[in-house]
């Protein structure tokens, strides 16, 4: 009376799959190849099922098993990255009061590569210092600091990028031992250090 009020038919109603044993074998299987290899998806499972373990399972029925069981492997969404509000361009009042560092890259006719660390003051964007090699790591970067504060004398802060040589430990330890501020330019915001990039500018073009 009920299959006839809500138009279902009995015999829809009172059928029993046949494969229900088999069809729990293939959900063990799935849950343990899931587990023991977290990157395969559907695919791999069913060809290492077909071709390793010779069941000849048809591919919709092994599917529509591994979807029931939610194993299908989550696509990881993009995630939007945080733009800062970019820091308006600190405009220095004397000398030593900030200075700007970075390296340039070029090469030279055998194609060899050189570095140039290029050191100014962001008050009258005067070079102080030009040092050239192939090779400039931090230590060296720092003794021609000292050698240029023997000379020049202290500055209260310098400005950087976020390069290898200067967010290093060694760099800390050297700020801290010469009581510097070390001004670091956020990332994408290349205008924070405009007195630097416009005297690399002229550099190029000389």
């Amino acid at each position: 009376m009920a299959c006839l009020i809500f138009k279902v038919s009995q015999t829809c109603y009172r059928y029993k799959a046949r494969l229900d044993q088999e069809n729990i074998q293939i959900a063990d299987w799935l849950i343990k190849l899931t587990n023991e290899h977290k990157t395969w998806g559907f695919k791999l499972c069913f060809l290492y099922l077909r071709n390793i373990k010779n069941y000849q399972w048809n591919h919709k029925r092994v599917y529509r098993i591994y979807k029931e069981l939610e194993l299908n492997l989550r696509i990881k969404s993009n995630k939007r990255l945080k733009r800062e509000q970019p820091e308006p361009l600190a405009v220095p009042t004397a000398k030593n009061e900030s200075w700007s560092m970075d390296f340039m890259h070029d090469q030279l006719s055998d194609v060899r590569s050189y570095r140039v660390h290029n050191v100014i003051d962001d008050y009258n964007r005067e070079s102080l210092d030009m040092l050239i090699d192939f090779s400039l790591p931090a230590e060296r970067v720092l003794r021609a600091l000292d050698q240029l504060i023997e000379w020049r004398g202290k500055p209260k802060r310098i400005r950087t990028d976020n390069g290898p040589e200067y967010i290093s430990e060694l760099m800390e330890k050297w700020c801290d031992q010469h009581g510097l501020e070390h001004v670091f330019s956020q990332p994408g915001n290349p205008q924070q250090n405009a007195y630097f990039e416009r005297f690399n500018q002229y550099v190029r073009s000389v």
